[in-house]
């Protein structure tokens, strides 16, 4: 599995991430659904494949099977996003401690700021931004960002210094997208030249785009945008975890 730069983040991913918040959202998810165990095994064989990149979130309820997945692992070789949907300085830091305790991990590799929806985010919630910059400072996650549900908000980020860390809905179609492909291929393009990293999710429409053409022909697509360096991809057995391996590994050496 091939490992790139995130960015000028000085975080090193796998370029396919395993994602556990396939309609994810409450504290359960697809993944979630399979069981501590469950998940935690296909976490660990998603590792043991090259998968060193585990997506989660406080709302997909799945901190417990990352703490179950990491027993024995060096947690350095291992790259872990979580989000919050807090927004107050407090509640954010209380968050950031609580995860690390779940997790049971002394850092987070990156904190996001969960499902931002308004184009004046910064203005609104500058004191969840400080909150997370105090985390950097005490080394408690090594970068932070945002995931957005809405095409302002998305825009903002491109131009927001304080953002490092984008996860973007990306696919051909459009399906499950904060605008059209082109629009949000540009704002990305807009990001990455100011250093930040992108990882897209909605790779596969939510699984739609399977249904429609080969998964090859969307994980290709966003492969051959240079502005997106990873993607996060929500797997929930084994077969899945093979098939898209083998297809983003063809398609690297490509």
């Amino acid at each position: 599995m091939q490992i790139v730069n995130l960015g000028k983040t000085g975080v090193r991913v796998s370029r396919l991430s395993i994602g556990t918040g396939s309609h994810g959202w409450g504290g359960k998810s697809d993944q979630t659904a399979l069981g501590l165990k469950g998940l935690a095994n296909l976490m660990r064989f998603a590792y043991d494949q090259g998968i060193a990149f585990w997506d989660s979130a406080d709302q997909y309820g799945s901190h417990r099977h990352i703490k179950e997945a990491l027993k024995g692992l060096d947690r350095s070789s291992v790259v872990i996003t979580t989000k919050t949907v807090s927004r107050t300085g407090e509640s954010v830091e209380n968050d950031v401690k609580r995860f690390l305790k779940e997790i049971r991990s002394d850092y987070v590799d990156i904190v996001l700021l969960h499902c931002l929806t308004q184009s004046d985010w910064p203005s609104r919630y500058p004191d969840a931004m400080e909150a997370l910059t105090r985390c950097k400072e005490q080394g408690l996650i090594r970068a932070h960002g945002v995931s957005c549900h809405d095409y302002g908000a998305f825009q903002t980020a491109a131009m927001t210094k304080w953002v490092e860390v984008v996860l973007a809905r990306i696919n051909y179609a459009g399906v499950s997208m904060d605008a059209s492909p082109a629009d949000v291929i540009r704002t990305m393009e807009q990001m990455a030249a100011f250093g930040k990293g992108i990882y897209g999710m909605k790779v596969l429409g939510c699984g739609k785009l399977v249904e429609e053409r080969e998964p090859r022909d969307a994980i290709k697509f966003v492969m051959e945008l240079p502005c997106v360096h990873a993607m996060t991809i929500g797997m929930t057995s084994e077969r899945e975890v093979k098939e898209n391996i083998a297809i983003v590994n063809e398609l690297a050496h490509e």
